[in-house]
């Protein structure tokens, strides 16, 4: 009998669960971890008292009941609604693009009548392209010029690091145009940030179960693999087969994190979107006000939007044809390895919100039938 009935590597949000869950069925659990910390990207620290989103904005939300529910046994969620604004040269818009974003785009309009008159007068000029061949146009197709060259141009640049003209048509499938008074950015019913932070939600997860941070599981691959009956695999799919096919293609984000003592308020919102090509990051986060902090001090986080590189952290996949073909041939591969699953953003090559992460772990094959 090996050690341990599992190894997770990656203790993110995919891992953690699945550790705890199999914790909870009696399994012997080891999670195998690069970072010098549990939480993976949802990582909150501490700065000032102030918890700090390390690698960017995690804000719950979800129409899922079940998952909400199961969330809630871990931390209790605060009523944060996620409101961001848009920066433009020095004018700002709420998003979502609604009545309070055309209203500020142009004065005259009052009514959803009038916005909606508005955005189909800016549309028509582009009515001619039936099959838009990249962002550009897909963006003035969906939403007209002003909308486009304002709101979604520089900032899709920033994020793809390239000229509008060459991004594939289908990063923008959808324009979402609202025509109410509603700032909040999700639909979903339920919604909001865990009061304290994050990472005490996994370290909950985690009690209980051996964590080995500062590990990298690539470089032991052998020796772990004989340690366990099954390994959950949570890290890049193309590093686990050593890039044989050829690398995935990501987006990696850098963070400028920095503490203004004696600022109380720096920006008044939690998540400004810098929307022009000229500002060269893509996000300012003032952390505080995910939790309605009253600290004497504050932590801004500027996000540049990067290319990735081997050494960098993996954030967005890069969907188009070429990597979508190649991350299919890694699934072939990973299909073939015994007594291994592949599971999360980075393992199967595609973005996921964290609700969406919950259910799929709750549904894993190898808990189901425990």
């Amino acid at each position: 009998m090996k050690k341990y009935d599992y190894i997770i590597v990656g203790a993110g949000l995919y891992g953690s669960i699945f550790a705890h869950e199999a914790t909870l069925r009696g399994k012997r659990c080891m999670v195998v971890e690069k970072r010098n910390h549990i939480g993976g990207n949802c990582y909150t620290k501490r700065m000032n008292d102030i918890n700090v989103h390390w690698y960017g904005a995690h804000i719950f939300h979800t129409s899922n009941d079940s998952v909400w529910k199961y969330m809630q046994q871990f931390c209790q969620f605060n009523h944060y609604v996620n409101s961001p604004i848009a920066n433009y040269k020095g004018t700002l818009y709420n998003l979502p693009f609604n009545m309070n974003t055309f209203c500020k785009l142009w004065p005259d309009v009052i009514t959803p009548d009038d916005a909606r008159r508005r955005i189909a007068e800016q549309q028509a000029e582009y009515a001619n392209i039936v099959d838009p061949r990249n962002l550009e146009e897909q963006g003035m197709k969906l939403g007209g010029r002003d909308i486009y060259e304002k709101l979604v141009k520089g900032y899709s640049e920033k994020q793809w690091g390239m000229p509008a003209t060459e991004i594939p048509a289908f990063v923008l499938r959808r324009l979402p145009l609202r025509f109410t008074f509603d700032n909040n950015y999700f639909n979903d019913p339920h919604q909001g940030i865990p009061i304290g932070g994050y990472t005490q939600v996994f370290e909950r997860l985690l009690e209980g179960v051996e964590v080995r941070l500062e590990e990298d599981f690539l470089l032991k691959k052998d020796e772990y693999m004989n340690m366990a009956e099954r390994v959950l695999y949570t890290g890049p799919i193309d590093a686990y087969f050593g890039y044989k096919l050829g690398k995935l293609e990501f987006r990696t984000v850098r963070f400028d994190h920095q503490l203004m003592e004696g600022v109380e308020n720096y920006q008044g919102n939690a998540v400004f979107n810098y929307t022009d090509a000229e500002v060269p990051y893509t996000r300012v986060i003032e952390h505080k006000h995910f939790e309605f902090g009253k600290q004497p001090d504050t932590v801004v986080s500027y996000e540049y939007s990067e290319q990735w590189h081997e050494g960098s952290e993996p954030y967005y996949p890069i969907n188009n044809e070429r990597n979508n073909a190649l991350a299919e041939q890694y699934k072939s591969l990973s299909d073939k390895e015994e007594n291994v699953s592949f599971g999360g953003r980075l393992a199967e090559y595609k973005y996921y919100d964290m609700d969406k992460v919950v259910a799929e772990v709750l549904n894993h094959p190898w808990l189901a039938n425990q």
